[in-house]
């Protein structure tokens, strides 16, 4: 399958006072979801379905990259929050795999690269996803081993609307 690991946009700063779970996108963090969901259509890359962390900054990021791509739904998950373990992501992962060519999932780091260097049997601190970057992995999970397709940051994508 496809993988497509989208790390949310920039959120409000630490200290929000509904705790971090409550931080919500910036008009930057706005943005950078909206470049993310031309890229994916560009490319011919719109996922089947793009699962999100219960956390408020990864839904928003989920639901505005789902809505300007075109991507086929939305499903939030919980074991996408804060403090994924990569092995648990695959398991959860072969699930969708039978029924669906291109998943996105959108959620956090340091879980993030913690997952891509888990794929590539890379060492810890290999990898780093920055904010609003979209990794595309080809996996076949539960397996382990992957193949890391591109990782594409914000000042990658162009601006326009």
């Amino acid at each position: 399958m496809k993988l497509l690991l989208i790390r949310h946009g920039q959120a409000e700063d630490h200290g929000h006072p509904g705790g971090d779970g409550s931080r919500a996108l910036t008009e930057k963090g706005r943005l950078q979801a909206r470049k993310v969901g031309r890229f994916l259509q560009a490319e011919g890359l719109v996922p089947d379905l793009v699962l999100h962390s219960p956390l408020v900054r990864a839904r928003e990021t989920a639901e505005i990259v789902a809505a300007v791509s075109g991507a086929g739904g939305l499903v939030q998950e919980g074991w996408l929050a804060c403090g994924m373990h990569p092995e648990e992501a695959l398991r959860e992962l072969a699930a969708y795999a039978a029924t669906m060519g291109t998943v996105a999932i959108v959620g956090h780091e340091p879980d993030f690269s913690g997952l891509v260097g888990y794929v590539l049997e890379a060492e810890a601190g290999y990898v780093r996803v920055k904010k609003a970057s979209v990794l595309l992995l080809s996996v076949e999970p539960p397996r382990r081993a992957g193949v890391l397709e591109f990782n594409v940051w914000p000042g990658m994508l162009p601006d326009g609307e």
